[in-house]
């Protein structure tokens, strides 16, 4: 597995992530996994937040709030600078599946405020994880965290080298891989049937790249109608998730 590239950005790098926001943050403080570092807060924020004692925790105004985050984004009065959750392996993730299991599958889906929404989709329909491949998808950061609502501290993520192989490996776990492409001439409720399934989505425009249709079991696209030519990643993702949760 690829290391990580730092960033030298002031909000934080992927190594040493900052989040912000009421939710997120609290999501990290009781994640038993994640290791918060400092923090910063109003004083209602710190309050509210119950912080624990080993946590150095500064209390500053709003306005200087501001300054360790990007630009105009909602920080709610609490900013925290934590490690980087430690990694996942596929392998593990599958043994400990159940019988009957829902899989995420993204391919190179970069845009960490849809990977962060999809978490929260995920979290919400009873996922047990998300796989994408290490070099194509975003580091935990901020904007992820605020996007998943605390998901990111729930969901299992795992992050592989090289996508085919996984799929491999997911198929010889007994997961019926089912790869969502607007081309596709069944519909995903038609092609949900064995217990274990995996939803493999692709990125927005250029959807699905051949490799990975190809180590799909069978492909099948949402019922939307003509009004629209296509949804938004994360919320195919959340369709998704639902028709496969409420199968059977």
């Amino acid at each position: 597995m690829s290391k990580r590239k730092k960033s030298h950005q002031n909000h934080g790098s992927p190594n040493r992530p900052r989040l912000w926001g009421k939710h997120a943050v609290a999501a990290a403080l009781d994640n038993p996994q994640r290791k918060t570092l400092r923090a910063w807060a109003t004083r209602e924020a710190a309050a509210f937040m119950q912080f624990p004692p080993e946590v150095p925790v500064t209390l500053a105004e709003a306005t200087d709030l501001a300054r360790l985050v990007p630009a105009d984004v909602p920080h709610q009065g609490v900013v925290v600078e934590v490690e980087a959750l430690d990694d996942i392996w596929l392998d593990g993730l599958l043994n400990e599946a159940a019988d009957r299991a829902v899989l995420l599958v993204l391919d190179q889906v970069t845009d960490p405020h849809n990977v962060g929404a999809i978490l929260r989709s995920a979290a919400a329909f009873g996922a047990i994880g998300i796989v994408t491949q290490d070099r194509h998808s975003p580091p935990e950061s901020g904007t992820l965290a605020k996007a998943a609502s605390g998901a990111l501290e729930r969901v299992p993520w795992v992050r592989v080298v090289n996508l085919a192989r996984a799929l491999e490996d997911i198929a010889e776990a007994g997961f019926w891989r089912i790869g969502l492409a607007g081309d596709a001439e069944t519909e995903l409720k038609e092609a949900v049937g064995p217990p274990r399934v995996a939803l493999v989505l692709g990125a927005e425009g250029p959807g699905l790249r051949p490799n990975t249709r190809e180590h799909c079991d069978a492909l099948a696209r949402l019922p939307i109608s003509d009004a629209v030519e296509s949804l938004n990643v994360s919320n195919a993702a959340a369709v998704a998730l639902y028709e496969a949760s409420s199968h059977g």
